[in-house]
């Protein structure tokens, strides 16, 4: 749902099938915007959050879960999120998000290029 809406958003929208591959397209991609699930296969958001974070500190990082608690979302500012999505996602919420993602990353990559 999420993929297809942001594709039709004209949005350039890669899809991981994993956290093996998202870490592949990190290595790869200059990435403006990640939403990650905290529930992964293999791993889990948090520490592919870290290890993207690593890769592309720029890079806007979204977490989102259908289990959220206090905890978790500590843990998840902790670990480099930008910010945190509880599901079922709202759409508008999420165009939102892309929208100021983008607006961030171009002012952090300006001041970055005027150094």
């Amino acid at each position: 749902m999420m993929y297809e809406a942001l594709g039709d958003g004209n949005y350039d929208v890669l899809l991981a099938e994993g956290a093996e591959d998202a870490l592949t397209i990190a290595e790869k991609e200059d990435l403006t915007c990640v939403f990650l699930d905290l529930k992964l296969f293999g791993t889990n958001g948090i520490e592919l959050c870290r290890t993207i974070r690593k890769i592309r500190p720029l890079s806007i990082i979204y977490a989102m879960t259908g289990w959220s608690g206090l905890f978790e979302i500590e843990e998840c500012r902790e670990a480099g999120f930008d910010d945190y999505f509880p599901k079922p996602l709202n759409l508008e919420t999420i165009f939102k998000a892309v929208e100021e993602a983008i607006e961030k990353r171009d002012r952090w990559l300006a001041v970055r290029n005027r150094l």
